[in-house]
């Protein structure tokens, strides 16, 4: 999709804007070769989420929890920004405040080169104590056993689990960018899962302008300004050149 068709009125608002938001969810993740959750093909379908990815599961049996995620980990290492990413990155050339809001806990937008990003749902790079909350970013040592803090405590994957409240600085940052935005680009995700979900609409009471970027119609559609279907490594890169013609290379 090198050439897609923007209307007059987006264009408008591309070359007046200054704050851009990307809420981007598992669609884009997907592109760069990580499953899902849910749709035909996801986790979800295959595992039960209630044995692996809430607290009392850790404690019943952390070695099964420790062994899912760190088979999620080699996936995303081995794993990388596909042009979706590399194009929200660059858009932070050619406006003055570019916000990622994201749902995925890959890093895969950091790696991208984006500087300014949110996450709802935490990073599975990072890890922390149950106990103290003593984070402990460097890779863990498995060799002895699901590994365990100074302190003694089991040490946990920090990443949001079902029944887990979001982190509140980071949705309220969110939310924070989603009302002082002027485009609200909602990629990658059906946007169904609250309070996350939220965000879009907070961003159209605000005024926001809501580009939808989806492989397929969801329930954002009735409620952008504009919708492209088809893949963010595609769609982003396509509006990112007109951009560029707008703004001038820079």
């Amino acid at each position: 999709m090198s050439e897609i068709k923007l209307t007059t009125e987006f264009i408008n608002k591309l070359s007046e804007s200054e704050k851009i938001v990307f809420f981007t969810g598992a669609g884009i993740s997907a592109e760069s070769g990580i499953p899902t959750f849910r749709g035909k093909d996801g986790i979800w379908n295959k595992l039960k989420p209630e044995e692996l990815a809430n607290f009392n599961a850790f404690l019943r049996n952390p070695q099964m929890v420790w062994e899912w995620y760190n088979h999620r980990k080699k996936i995303i290492h081995e794993s990388k920004p596909n042009a979706g990413h590399i194009a929200i990155a660059e858009f932070e050339k050619y406006f003055d405040d570019v916000t990622v809001v994201t749902q995925n806990i890959d890093n895969l937008h950091r790696r991208a080169g984006s500087n300014k990003i949110y996450e709802l749902h935490g990073n599975i790079e990072r890890n922390y104590c149950i106990n103290c909350r003593t984070f402990y970013n460097e890779e863990l040592n498995f060799s002895e056993g699901v590994p365990k803090c100074k302190c003694g405590g089991l040490i946990r994957p920090d990443v949001v689990w079902f029944g887990e409240f979001l982190p509140a600085d980071q949705l309220e940052a969110s939310e924070k960018a989603a009302i002082n935005s002027d485009i609200f680009f909602v990629v990658g995700t059906s946007a169904v899962v609250y309070p996350a979900a939220g965000l879009v609409y907070t961003a159209k009471r605000a005024g926001s302008y809501i580009v939808e970027v989806n492989i397929e119609e969801t329930e954002v559609s009735s409620i952008a300004d504009i919708s492209f279907f088809g893949e963010a490594g595609k769609v982003l890169p396509a509006i990112l050149e007109n951009v560029k013609k707008l703004k001038g290379n820079i």
